[in-house]
């Protein structure tokens, strides 16, 4: 080596004094070390002085030469490529030579400075890295090994794609193998090491690992009881990721891997336990579950439902949730979790179902804790038992129900609260075996409601919001009133969790409960407009959501001159304290959204500011994405949901209000911005730019009318079903738009006919995109037959099945008014495939007379044209009640 790099003494001091001060906890000392280091980033050489504290001066203080690495750290991720050559190798030498420190400390540093380095594309420029921390690992001394396996597993973690590929003659042909070997190392430490880097392997399948999977498996095995905590968890850990990509190796062993899970989930170390609980989890997804655990749910049952007590720990860690009275505290604003808006996706009525189906479990799920660290073992416990009950149904609820009974009317509250979770847990799953018991229970958990403990208060809302779908098919008298009485209580509770899970079941109930809730209207507002005066921050933001999921489940029932009036002041207050820059707008906009909608012309006397306010919400962000576009270092770039939000708002105007919009719309620049706002990058932001056309396409089209030239092509461009709900709304515009466009929409139907054939015949589309797309096919034919019948063989058959579930409504009625024309100009496209427009046209209940007259045509026209015999060989096919209601309304 050419002669080694000395620190100037006078700079050393300089900075070890640097170091010290920045471990002081006043922040203006802080302010100016930072500076300080800003400065002396400028010297070449600084980084030498800070590798050196940290790897040969032995004097200091080990937390002052760890910081020092750590410093270095963040400069080597900011500015490695601008080191000059020789610092780089000084730095790279200094942490070879030093992996092995006698402390933990400084091995751990080192071993941090060297993944940063490595992930810093370095791995191709050190060649000599790998191969030098594998030679180490067979050091005598217990810490070089410990230092060379620390780095390893750090390096393992970060850049595992990378030595896994032909850039580096893969690497871990060698690793993997010399990993193995570690697994019976005497020392705890390194054997939790090795597994940990191979673990790093499993889910991506790597080649290297799998052709030595069998030994792997059995070392794992070898391990099962280590006395080490780590290195069980890292065992748990692994075997739960083998499930998922490896079950033909874990199969044959299953009996026994099982019998290990159920101790480990009881494991005295909690971190272990949630690891192995993991494992009931991801076994509940394979196809193979109910085989292999059917036999052993009669141990497993009982260790699931005891990791959902609160544990001692929990209980002080909750003490706030606890206590009882706590809602004058005001919240700390770190518990307050982001929220994510659902943009508006424009849907059908399906026969059968109130409203839209939508996939959104998210409401109801177990997080009915999460001031703890988020996921813990009870959580787990109970997400283990809610999936389970869905694989076994019925046959998990003998081993449940003698427990149950046991737990829901203990003396220990403790013990009661994790009775009342259990029986939250396996709703879903376990719903039709758990009916009986409902008329005993659900008067028990409305009882609960009012127990003196609070987490048994909040936790009997989660569960009764679970049953809320049975409460509402009873007598209303019987159940719906007496927990919607008490339900109202807690939401004024005394407490805040209480509150919070109070307000969040009102909102499962309202959404099952729709018109039920009518008659007690009055009663309900009174309640939800008191707590705007009662809550702190957090919970207010789920009050709105309860505000907008009643004035969406009840709808026109709202528009009473007293309820509006008990309803809009407290809300249109908290609109004007809001500032334009406030997150908390969201979940307000999203409220007055489902109230405009529902309050219809009730809306009018507060129409005007808040249709204002959001246009500028819109020009506001559009305005700022553009000066962050054209300089993005001088100007930050926009939330840009505020501008989604405001446009979901104007949506829900357009919609409540209908043609009283006109003069607002007149008076504004939303077309110019809409135009924008639908060329977005960001999808969410088109999205509810085509809901909003489509709504202002119904409510005010002469507005429309005149952009429709430059409109047309981008919705063109927006019809690529990967972004299913931007193609959804896209679709649906184009719907509405060509039913006031009438004959005028020839020249675009181009633009946009393929694609949307293209998508009606795509495997795996979902339900709601597949039944817009026919219903604008259809209306495009209506308005433009002689464009859209010659293609009618490529899609009438996904277009018939996709249309005979929908509820008889306007969008379904000119729609199948199009199919018809089609038909009749070109008969030829449908003969293969009659019998789905039967089916099709079976599904009405009462279409009007002259769309009836349509079909009737039709059905004759063809059975004429083929003959009787012919009719008679064809109707044979159909399934009875298809026969009989064709026969029944047609004559046919």
């Amino acid at each position: 080596m050419e002669c080694a790099w000395k620190p100037d003494e006078q700079g050393l001091q300089q900075i070890l004094q640097l170091l010290k001060e920045s471990q002081s906890p006043d922040t203006t000392t802080q302010r100016s070390v930072q500076q300080k280091l800003e400065q002396l980033n400028q010297y070449p050489d600084f980084n030498n002085y800070l590798i050196f504290v940290l790897t040969k001066l032995k004097s200091e203080d080990e937390p002052t030469r760890s910081l020092s690495g750590l410093i270095l750290k963040n400069n080597v991720k900011a500015h490695y490529q601008n080191f000059p050559n020789g610092v780089s190798e000084f730095i790279k030498n200094e942490c070879l030579e030093n992996i092995g420190d006698s402390s933990p400390l400084i091995r751990a540093t080192v071993g941090i400075l060297i993944t940063t380095i490595a992930s810093k594309g370095e791995l191709q420029n050190w060649p000599e890295l790998l191969p030098k921390l594998c030679q180490l690992l067979d050091s005598e001394d217990y810490n070089t090994c410990e230092g060379a396996f620390g780095a390893l597993q750090k390096i393992c973690e970060d850049s595992a794609e990378i030595l896994d590929s032909d850039m580096l003659d893969r690497p871990l042909n060698v690793m993997i193998p010399k990993f193995l070997q570690f697994f019976k190392h005497n020392s705890p430490k390194i054997r939790s090491h090795a597994i940990a880097c191979v673990n790093q392997f499993i889910i991506s399948r790597t080649q290297a690992l799998m052709l030595h999977i069998d030994p792997f498996i059995e070392n794992l095995f070898a391990l099962a009881t280590d006395e080490e905590p780590e290195v069980r968890k890292n065992v748990c850990r692994a075997l739960v990721m083998l499930l998922e990509v490896r079950m033909d190796r874990l199969l044959p062993h299953m009996h026994n891997i099982i019998q290990y899970m159920l101790q480990r989930t009881q494991d005295q170390d909690e971190n272990v336990a949630l690891e192995a609980c993991e494992f009931w989890l991801t076994l509940a997804e394979q196809p193979v579950c109910k085989d292999v655990l059917s036999g052993h749910l009669a141990q497993l049952t009982p260790v699931l439902v005891n990791g959902m007590r609160y544990s001692e720990i929990d209980i002080i860690l909750l003490k706030g949730d606890v206590e009882e009275e706590d809602e004058a505290i005001p919240d700390n604003e770190q518990d307050i979790r982001p929220r994510f808006h659902r943009s508006r996706t424009v849907a059908q009525q399906h026969e059968g179902g109130d409203g839209i189906e939508e996939d959104d479990d998210d409401d109801d799920d177990l997080d009915d804790d999460d001031t703890i660290s988020d996921w813990n073992l009870r959580k787990c416990s109970a997400a283990a038992l809610d999936v389970l009950a869905n694989v076994f149904r019925d046959e998990l609820l003998l081993h449940i129900l003698p427990l149950l009974k046991e737990l829901l009317f203990h003396q220990e509250w403790v013990v009661k609260e994790s009775g009342i979770l259990v029986l939250g847990a396996i709703a879903e799953g376990c719903m039709q075996g758990m009916i009986a018991y409902l008329p005993e229970l659900i008067p028990h958990l409305v009882q609960c409601l009012s127990d003196k403990k609070a987490l048994v208060r909040s936790i009997a809302c989660w569960t009764l919001s679970r049953y809320a779908h049975w409460v509402v098919s009873q007598p209303p008298d019987q159940y719906l009133k007496p927990l919607m009485t008490e339900l109202l209580k807690r939401i004024l509770d005394g407490n805040k969790r209480v509150q919070e899970a109070a307000c969040s079941a009102f909102a499962t109930l309202e959404e099952e409960a729709c018109t039920e809730l009518v008659p007690y209207l009055a009663f309900i507002l009174d309640t939800l407009v008191f707590a705007f005066s009662k809550y702190q921050h957090k919970n207010l933001l789920i009050l709105y959501d309860a505000i907008g999921t009643l004035a969406d489940s009840v709808g026109h029932h709202l528009n009473k001159p007293e309820y509006i009036q008990m309803l809009m002041p407290p809300l249109i207050q908290k609109w004007n304290q809001l500032k334009d820059e406030d997150k908390d707008l969201f979940p307000l906009l999203e409220c007055l959204s489902s109230v405009a909608t529902a309050l219809q012309s009730g809306f009018l006397p507060y129409c005007e500011p808040v249709y204002q306010r959001c246009v500028n919400l819109v020009q506001k962000t559009l305005a700022q994405a553009m000066l962050h576009q054209s300089q993005p270092d001088a100007y930050e770039s926009p939330d840009k949901d505020f501008m989604i939000v405001a446009l979901d708002l104007l949506s829900g105007l357009a919609e409540g209000l209908g043609g009283n919009i006109e003069q607002l719309v007149a008076r504004s620049n939303i077309l110019t911005l809409m135009y924008q706002c639908m060329q977005d990058k960001m999808p969410e932001v088109r999205q509810s730019s085509f809901a909003l056309l489509g709504d202002l396409t119904k409510a005010c089209f002469q507005h429309v009318k005149p952009c429709i030239a430059d409109f047309m092509p981008i919705l063109g461009t927006n019809l690529n079903p990967e972004l299913i709900s931007v193609c959804n709304n896209a679709t649906w515009a184009i719907g509405e738009i060509s039913i006031q466009m009438g004959a005028d929409m020839q020249p675009y139907v181009a633009m946009v006919l393929h694609q949307l054939i293209e998508i009606i015949n795509r495997p795996n589309t979902p339900k709601t995109l597949l039944e817009n797309t026919a219903i604008t096919i259809g209306r495009l034919g209506y308005v433009c037959p002689q464009e859209v019948a010659p293609m009618l063989q490529q899609f009438i058959r996904p277009w018939c099945t996709s249309l005979r579930n929908i509820r008889d409504n306007e969008e379904k009625d000119s729609a199948f008014r199009g199919i018809c024309t089609m038909i009749t100009v070109n008969p030829g496209g449908v003969v293969q495939d009659f019998i789905f427009f039967c089916d099709a046209v079976a599904s009405w209940v009462s279409p009007k007379d002259d769309l009836r007259d349509m079909f009737y045509k039709i059905l004759h026209g063809f059975k004429d044209q083929v003959g009787e015999e012919n009719w008679c060989r064809f109707s044979d096919q159909f399934p009875l009640p298809l026969k009989e209601r064709l026969a029944a309304f047609y004559g046919v």
